[in-house]
């Protein structure tokens, strides 16, 4: 596994990554509505900043009413979801998702609990 993203909730995609390129010299390198959001990735070079913003109510919503903008979530790049699900689970690791599932960019995600994981939301991301 590597690093592959940083998931940043934000009340406007857009606006935020015509800062972040300006400012860190970075790409857009995908831009899409996906589940209610609106999903843009910059590219880091090693990884990316995912910027989310809600478009209806939903998770990302609900985070920013209760927290504000900032990191929502660190995601680890692996070769196979399942498996990575599995490891977690075998270890104790309270899941989000039992299963992986579509995620934005067409790859394949699934997620570990905070409270099991030092209080940061974990992504597996399949490309």
């Amino acid at each position: 596994m590597h690093f592959d993203h940083a998931g940043i909730a934000t009340d406007d995609a857009r606006e935020l990554a015509e800062l972040y390129a300006d400012l860190f010299d970075l790409e857009i390198a995908h831009e899409e509505e996906f589940d209610g959001m609106r999903v843009v990735f910059l590219d880091c070079g090693d990884g990316y900043f995912e910027l989310l913003e809600p478009l209806e109510g939903g998770t990302i919503a609900q985070y920013l009413e209760r927290d504000g903008p900032g990191i929502h979530h660190l995601a680890l790049a692996t070769d196979d979801v399942g498996a990575a699900l599995e490891t977690a689970r075998d270890r104790g690791v309270e899941l989000v998702d039992e299963e992986p599932r579509p995620g934005a960019w067409g790859h394949t995600v699934a997620f570990l609990h905070p409270k099991d994981t030092g209080g940061i939301l974990i992504e597996f991301v399949e490309h």
